[in-house]
């Protein structure tokens, strides 16, 4: 038991002190590893009772365990590792933001997700997915960012001030991310001692696409300011990228009813566009833990470290956000799923329009945003079937 209440003590301190580290928690949570973190969980917590199990049939009869309480995923037999044959999900959600948002109540558009993923054995398996994550930028829930010009705003180097009645700026910064991820999941086993201490090394390819509503054809074109040159770029997609991943998961902690997970995944552009200066392996870190009220109810916390690198950014913007949620299992396939979530980059102020530069006149036609961080908190609600997982960015 004391064992058991200092793992506990350890994890929570542990998280803490992650999430302490994110105030003020503020992020563009525009990035989607749950696959690599819900396939991995998986495999390790299947591992471990597996590991438990077999010691338990080693010990003497009178010896009682408690049984592990936990959410398995729908589809394949239960394995000591990776689930094995065909496993699902697939949900439609709706989320509501809050925070600084304006005074305003509007609910966002809604996502769909879906994942498939096929286990050869529980040492191997293939997993293909896609998410929608939705978002407003800080300070305007309404996704409609008004903006004024002040009067010393230049029309064009050598020109007079602007007008004090220059007409106001209206962008509809409403965003969507897409997200396209394909995964190998491979599990190693290390003995220490009389342990087994399970290993799940994800190599993961993840495509990114966006809409923002201020683009007018359904892109991610809209134009910004170089915040180093001060240069207008146009032309541009701006919050499309692809990333190539190495994910690492491991546990810290295993009870009856909780369970705790540590990702580390150094991630690379597979190329560098828009502004983009560098291209060195940036550090995720995911931090995992949860809590099963019984085999229906899960509740679960996942602060984390990352890295969102966009074309809009000289250098990788440095995130801090946290992932706070429960799931409820309804019948033998459905799920409910609700989260809140918030954070933003640590290295990137102001948050949302920090100013504005006129590159051809009109001004009131031709005026481009420099964009700083954007903030984004929101509860997100889930209706779904196969195996629920948390959406981590």
């Amino acid at each position: 038991m004391l064992k058991t209440l200092a793992r506990v003590g350890i994890a929570a301190l542990v998280a803490l002190s992650l999430g302490l580290s994110a105030v003020p928690a503020r992020a563009d949570n525009g990035e989607a590893s749950a696959t690599i973190v819900s396939g991995a969980n998986t495999a390790i917590k299947n591992a471990m009772d597996a590991a438990a199990q077999k010691k338990q049939q080693a010990s003497l009869p009178s010896v009682a365990q408690v049984p592990p309480v936990q959410q398995q995923p729908v589809g394949g037999k239960a394995q000591a590792g990776l689930p094995t044959g065909f496993t699902y999900f697939a949900d439609f959600s709706i989320a509501k933001p809050f925070g600084n948002i304006g005074g305003k109540t509007n609910w966002l558009p809604g996502g769909v997700d879906a994942m498939a993923a096929w286990g050869f054995n529980p040492q191997n398996r293939f997993v293909a997915s896609y998410y929608e994550l939705q978002h407003y930028p800080y300070g305007f829930n309404s996704g409609t960012v008004p903006t004024y010009l002040p009067p010393s705003f230049p029309l064009n180097p050598g020109v007079n001030p602007a007008p004090t009645n220059l007409a106001a700026q209206n962008l509809d910064l409403t965003t969507k991310d897409k997200f396209t991820l394909l995964s190998f999941e491979h599990l190693f086993l290390f003995k220490a001692g009389d342990k087994t201490i399970p290993l799940v090394v994800s190599p993961t390819y993840v495509a990114r696409t966006s809409y923002i509503a201020q683009s007018g054809n359904g892109t991610d074109q809209v134009p910004f300011v170089n915040q180093i040159t001060g240069a207008p770029v146009i032309g541009v997609n701006t919050r499309t990228a692809q990333y190539d991943s190495v994910a690492f998961t491991m546990p810290f902690l295993k009870t009856p009813k909780m369970f705790g997970t540590f990702t580390i995944a150094p991630t690379w552009l597979t190329h560098r566009n828009g502004v983009n200066q560098d291209n060195n392996a940036q550090l995720y870190q995911i931090l995992y833990l949860e809590y099963n009220a019984n085999q229906n109810l899960r509740f679960f916390f996942e602060p984390q470290v990352s890295r969102d690198y966009l074309p809009t950014d000289y250098y990788a913007q440095h995130l801090v956000a946290y992932f706070l949620g429960a799931t409820e299992r309804v019948g033998k396939y459905g799920f409910v799923q609700a989260v809140l979530n918030s954070g933003g980059p640590t290295n990137y102020s102001p948050y949302g329009v920090a100013y504005f530069k006129c590159y051809a006149l009109p001004c009131g036609a031709n005026t481009v945003p420099a964009v700083g961080g954007l903030k984004a908190t929101q509860i997100q609600i889930q209706f779904g079937i196969g195996s629920p997982v948390v959406l981590p960015f």
